[in-house]
């Protein structure tokens, strides 16, 4: 990135009072109320703190508090408390000055958001597991006490994700992984859909620069003849929604270039095939909020007498509201050229809602309202996670994945009672949110009045009974058939609770044994039980220990002895090594270690006669050409991922310190194995025709072929020996060329 050129301390005095100004004048045309004075203070305050500090792009560090709280007064629609919050949010932890002098200045509240935003600062991870998982607990709790410092959370990571190009690369995949794998989720579960996006598209563009270029530029090619599409099937709409009287305003929503690259990968389709790439949004002015569901339904009306209704994707978010507050009817429509294409629509204060979440419910809340109370709930069921948490922080980040992401049904119990799970919620989730005695003690359902096992799927306006004995015991297994977070927890929780008093029997056995053998108790000796015994932990190694599963005897002193590096030297071996000298050819040398890999530099994937300098993961299986990261394991080599791996978003979002840019420098000469899936209308001589291709034509070696046909369609799945990925994408574009091949792809 080039540095901008630098200015005077008169231009740079100007540049910071001209970004002050555009943000105060964004604040002064909102609705609330204008406490011009305090931002003011806190303005000046930030600066004099911040004097003389830079950010690495070069530009003066007061750009970067002003900017975030630009971003939550006009994106997020928060007042002065939290602009102030946000100017403020990097002096406690950059600068002298503490929480208590914030609090004599701006008083208790700016102090308590700021001293939450310091707690929570340097990005949600640390480099240990542990750290990594305290900080994430901070954060959500953070959430319970006031709201504002994660959505001015939000605003800081925007920022930082807006300018990231001033980064090293290792910290560029580190941040946009961190923000994929939580960042966003959680925007889209507070209802910031435009945060959300944005932070997803910005991740995309820093992880795969070149495939977004490449979308984006099809999008602008492809542009004049959407319009034109857009305008067909807009137009008719638009004039009868103006002979009903209706005050509204339509757009194109386009796809963002993320979602557009998720839907090409994940249904293996080329750019030109994606058809949904907007959905057209109405949105009408309503000053009574009580009309605005009969103005939804008379657009749809009018829509649904113009074109041919999709009658499975019909969604009213208006009677039940999705968790996040959003709410409009979306209808999907067949459009005039054939395709299909949503419409959403809207009143202009569920459009406020949707953009920028709970914020905006502040605008138009009266008492404490649903939406309230629904984000409420949710904090609630994070307290509940909290409370009890993972002690592996890997589970806990896990499970409250789980719960970020989620689109929902709604079910009813037997008194009529509406509870809101993820799509895919079982029974069990139900017994588990219900209560967790119910869950523990439950051993089927009544849905619909139809008696069915606890592991069956619920959909929504299902009514829901859940069966409970008080000598049903609950099954570490129940976990396999449950999608929510909550009920996971409360299971672990309850199991945990059962198990107590073996893992107690077991640890005095444990602790009794060790002192009969002189062994110390120490973490050596335990995770070499733990090894040997193939169990996760220390409590598990109890349980067995309690539960009779497993025996301590004298055949396990050697190896404990040795870990513990009290074994007994034999006299030979103590000759050898007096003086710390060995005699040539006594002892065997150890593997040379890997040379020290320094994350700040790029790493160059080096492979030739000799071998590889990296490891590749079995997860994705990455080849030459590929996006690709490094991974430095506790050996210290370099292991390779796929930017976009699942594994791989984890190890950004967990392990930072040891993610590593990589570069390939591969001399063509080796080979690596790449998985290709095909797809066609069988007939006689195809698979001949693709085989000759592959080994006579383009010289691939292949290693394994599986094919299966029925009905006259054939599924193929081909792994070759390749040198890059320039290859596997050209024989995909060949095999493709093949009469009545209709997909080929690979597999990652």
């Amino acid at each position: 990135m080039d540095t901008p050129p630098r200015l005077t301390p008169e231009q740079e005095e100007k540049m910071i009072q001209d970004a002050f100004d555009e943000l105060l004048d964004g604040y002064l045309r909102s609705n609330h109320r204008k406490k011009v004075e305090i931002i003011e203070r806190a303005f000046l305050f930030a600066k004099d703190a911040h004097k003389g500090v830079r950010r690495r792009s070069g530009e003066p560090y007061i750009m970067h508090p002003i900017a975030v709280a630009r971003i939550a007064s006009r994106e997020i629609g928060l007042g002065s408390t939290s602009i102030c919050a946000a100017l403020l949010h990097d002096v406690v932890e950059d600068t002298d000055y503490t929480v208590e002098d914030i609090e004599q200045h701006f008083g208790p509240k700016i102090a308590q958001i700021v001293d939450g935003l310091t707690k929570i600062s340097g990005g949600i991870f640390g480099d240990k597991a542990s750290v990594q998982a305290e900080n994430f607990r901070k954060l959500l709790l953070t959430m319970s006490e006031d709201i504002r410092v994660v959505l001015i959370k939000m605003a800081d990571r925007l920022h930082n994700m807006r300018t990231l190009g001033s980064m090293a690369p290792n910290k560029r995949y580190k941040i946009a992984g961190e923000t994929l794998y939580i960042y966003a989720p959680l925007a889209h579960r507070l209802g910031l859909f435009a945060i959300k996006t944005e932070l997803e598209d910005l991740s995309f563009k820093h992880e795969h620069p070149d495939i977004y270029r490449d979308i984006q530029a099809k999008i602008q090619e492809s542009e004049a003849r959407r319009s034109a599409v857009y305008s067909d099937f807009s137009e008719p709409i638009k004039t009868k929604l103006d002979q009903l009287g209706i005050e509204y305003d339509a757009k194109a929503r386009l796809k963002s270039i993320y979602s557009i690259w998720r839907k090409m990968e994940t249904k293996h389709l080329p750019f030109e095939e994606v058809y949904d790439l907007y959905a057209m949004r109405i949105i009408f002015k309503c000053d009574d909020q009580a009309k605005e569901k009969a103005i939804c339904w008379s657009i749809y009306s009018a829509i649904t007498d113009l074109y041919q209704l999709h009658p499975g994707r019909t969604r009213d978010w208006i009677v039940t509201p999705k968790a996040n507050g959003y709410q409009a009817l979306h209808l999907t429509v067949m459009g005039p050229d054939g395709n299909w294409i949503e419409v959403q629509i809207r009143s202009e204060r569920m459009d406020e809602i949707a953009e920028k979440g709970f914020a905006a419910h502040w605008k138009y809340k009266i008492g404490d309202g649903d939406e309230e109370s629904e984000l409420n709930a949710w904090l609630k069921t994070i307290k509940d996670i909290l409370d009890n948490p993972e002690p592996n922080a890997m589970d806990f980040l896990s499970t409250l994945k789980l719960n970020l992401f989620a689109t929902e049904i709604v079910v009813f119990t037997p008194s009529g009672e509406l509870v809101t799970l993820p799509s895919g919620a079982t029974v069990l989730d139900l017994a588990f949110e219900l209560h967790s005695e119910i869950g523990m003690h439950s051993i089927a359902g009544k849905v619909n009045h139809k008696l069915v096992p606890l592991q069956t799927e619920l959909k929504s306006g299902d009514q829901v009974e859940v069966l409970t004995s008080k000598t049903q015991v609950a099954l570490p297994e129940w976990e396999n058939f449950m999608v929510t977070a909550k009920a996971r927890t409360r299971l672990r929780k309850g199991l945990r609770a059962m198990r107590q008093p073996v893992v107690v029997k077991g640890g005095e056995m444990l602790s009794t044994w060790l002192i009969d053998n002189d062994l110390p108790d120490n973490n050596k000796v335990i995770t070499k039980l733990q090894g040997i015994f193939h169990v996760a932990n220390r409590d598990d190694l109890c349980y067995a220990l309690g539960a009779d599963e497993i025996v301590l005897g004298d055949f396990l002193l050697k190896p404990l002895r040795k870990a513990a590096g009290i074994e007994e030297k034999g006299i030979l071996s103590k000759l050898i090594t007096i003086g710390k000298k060995v005699v040539p050819g006594t002892a065997k040398s150890a593997p040379a270690a890997p040379d020290p890999v320094n994350p700040k530099k790029i790493y160059k994937l080096r492979s030739d006669a000799e071998g590889t300098n990296f490891r590749i993961s079995d997860c994705c299986n990455p080849i030459p050409g590929d996006d690709v990261m490094g991974f430095i394991s506790d050996d210290g080599s370099v292991e390779i991922h796929r930017l976009d791996c699942p594994e791989a978003q984890i190890l950004k979002a967990t392990y930072g310190s040891r993610i590593v840019a990589t570069e390939w420098d591969t001399d063509g000469e080796q080979r690596f194995l790449a998985h290709i899936h095909i797809e066609g209308l069988d007939r006689h001589g195809i698979l001949q025709e693709i085989t000759h291709l592959i080994s006579t034509h383009l010289g691939i070696d292949m290693r394994k072929l599986e094919i299966e046909a029925s009905d006259k369609v054939f599924h193929a799945d081909l792994w070759v020996r390749v040198s890059d990925a320039d290859v596997v994408n050209d024989l995909c574009a060949r095999t493709k060329s093949i009469q009545g091949v209709t997909l080929a792809t690979r597999i990652h």
